[in-house]
């Protein structure tokens, strides 16, 4: 750099509802009603102004099933939290996270074996081999920038430049253990850095600048389009589809200094929940997710990546997303490592930042 001195929301479309409170409902009375399947999701596909992949795909299966969905959202560890405590009164039918908490959805008894029509055009790396969570969206870790304000040789482009004084107070993440976009900040961090402890290291330093806490990573992007903050963590997805209506957000991918920008895979990977009030209907909200149709819009409607191996997004939105990605390297975390260490080195990242 040339100066030295990163909910749960409720949103109706059609007749997409979200309950006052699932929580109260009892069982018996959830199952009765079989014309409706409960969402518990990671924020960013569903769009501000109605007009996101959740949106269009949400009404389009419920045109052709007349099953109502109903959707709560929040961070992945958020939903995957809620879930857990709900286990003797199950609510969800299906639950997406970004990983690393779909296995750890897994790992607590969250998910019962289904694989969607189409799964087995994911990639390997993108589901399950037991058949219980399969990606529906590809996605891309990364961070955004106030570009009105953090132009040419003043924009960042390496995680050192933001231990510049200059943004403090002016940059923030989302919580790492509650949402998937805060905890991909530690994993990006652990490779680029070379492990745990010198990840840790640079997070206590960056800590100086961090305006604080935020349990959900959208709540941060309209911050940074204002420049009530300069810069952010994010994920590909979302910050896309929200740039359409945010014109001073602009994804980046930080370096380590002297080393080349990277990224990895963050898809919205979807299970089915188990002893789901609404088996079937879930089932039938997975397959639709799959299905070519859904899959098509994902990048025209929902700015991201499609699942399916076999379709290849087309259009505009397509070819900026593929030019957003190019020089950029692409790893794969060990997610295994990462889902049976995750206390772990979510306990790391308190006692470096204090938080």
């Amino acid at each position: 750099m040339a100066r030295n001195p990163i909910k749960p929301v409720t949103a109706v479309t059609g007749s997409l509802v979200l309950a006052a409170s699932l929580s109260a409902c009892g069982g018996a009375s959830a199952a009765s009603d079989e014309k409706t399947v409960t969402v518990y999701s990671a924020d960013g596909l569903k769009g501000e102004n109605g007009d996101g992949w959740y949106d269009q795909v949400f009404k389009d299966f419920e045109k052709k099933t007349g099953i109502k969905v109903k959707y709560v959202e929040g961070g992945s560890g958020e939903m995957v939290q809620r879930a857990v405590r709900e286990k003797s009164n199950t609510q969800a039918d299906v639950i997406v996270t970004l990983p690393p908490f779909i296995q750890q959805a897994d790992a607590k008894g969250l998910l019962q074996k289904y694989a969607p029509r189409g799964a087995d055009k994911v990639a390997a790396a993108n589901k399950a081999a037991d058949g219980k969570w399969t990606s529906v969206v590809n996605n891309y870790f990364g961070f955004i920038r106030n570009t009105k304000e953090l132009k040419g040789a003043d924009a960042p482009t390496t995680w050192e430049d933001l231990l510049d004084p200059f943004f403090k107070d002016k940059l923030q993440y989302s919580t790492p253990g509650v949402a998937g976009d805060g905890t991909a900040v530690v994993i990006k961090a652990m490779h680029d850095f070379g492990g745990k402890e010198p990840a840790m290291e640079y997070l206590k330093k960056l800590q100086a600048n961090n305006v604080g806490p935020s349990s959900s990573t959208s709540k941060l992007a309209p911050k940074v389009d204002k420049g009530e903050i300069l810069v952010a963590n994010g994920d590909v997805q979302m910050n896309f589809a929200q740039s359409k209506s945010m014109p001073n957000l602009g994804i980046w991918f930080p370096a380590k200094e002297g080393g080349k920008p990277t990224t990895f895979a963050l898809p919205y990977a979807a299970g089915l929940v188990n002893k789901a009030p609404h088996t079937e209907n879930g089932k039938k909200l997975l397959d639709f997710m799959l299905a070519e149709g859904a899959q098509q819009q994902v990048s025209d409607v929902g700015g991201g990546f499609p699942a399916r191996s076999d379709i290849k997004g087309t259009g505009v939105n397509a070819t900026e997303l593929t030019q957003l990605l190019k020089g950029v390297d692409v790893f794969e975390p060990d997610w295994n490592d990462i889902g049976a260490n995750l206390d772990d080195y979510v306990d790391a990242w308190k006692s470096a930042t204090g938080s």
